[in-house]
């Protein structure tokens, strides 16, 4: 999937319109403009590869922007996540075998901070977040193979959430991502996008 002309030069504001994304798996419900991106999930949307369950899904809704060489790209997420699995953040794709997702999933009675790094199969790590997993920012760095995700509870200070290897490429695809594998209705409110070349600041440098 390679994003028009259009796409491609609003990544490049401070503060980026989202109403020039283009869907990967669009849902039934779903509105976007300058400011904000506001999305109700269908049912049984997901994105997993193989591990553990031995299954492959690649429906859960992702609104992608193109992002040419490294970048930085942060969004503020809100949502009130409640049954098993309901989750929302950031993706970066290269493909349907080799992509990112990252932000709060609802597993084992909590929204846990956590990432799914996919090779051709997927893993998951996971912890609890200490800020309120209802209201919070998410930001991924991928810089000369390098992914660096970072959350924060204000967006002004960014913990380290996960640091690994990442294919290196031309271009990425990168922007909101929500699924509900469990069910259908989880309303989730993106806003604050911004995109552009990576920050490059030292790993403990939370600003």
């Amino acid at each position: 999937m390679r994003l028009s002309k259009s796409a491609r030069c609003h990544r490049r504001r401070p503060l980026q319109s989202l109403k020039y994304g283009r869907w990967l798996n669009e849902p039934t419900k779903a509105h976007a403009s300058d400011t904000d991106l506001s999305v109700t999930t269908d049912a049984s949307t997901d994105f997993w590869r193989k591990t553990h369950y031995g299954f492959v899904r690649d429906n859960g809704h992702f609104y992608a922007f193109q992002t040419e060489g490294d970048f930085t790209a942060q969004v503020r997420v809100q949502a009130n996540f409640e049954h098993l699995y309901d989750q929302a953040g950031l993706m970066v794709r290269l493909n349907e075998r080799r992509w990112v997702k990252t932000g709060i999933e609802f597993s084992d009675g909590y929204g846990l901070l956590g990432s799914v790094l996919t090779n051709e199969a997927s893993d998951w790590a996971t912890g609890r977040y200490d800020g309120d997993p209802s209201d919070f920012w998410i930001r991924v760095t991928v810089q000369s193979g390098v992914l660096r995700i970072q959350a924060s509870h204000d967006g002004q200070t960014w913990p380290l959430v996960r640091l690994c290897p990442f294919p290196e490429a031309d271009h990425y695809l990168v922007g909101p991502m929500c699924c509900t594998p469990e069910r259908a209705g989880l309303e989730v409110r993106f806003s604050k996008r911004q995109s552009g070349p990576a920050l490059g600041k030292d790993l403990h440098d939370l600003t």
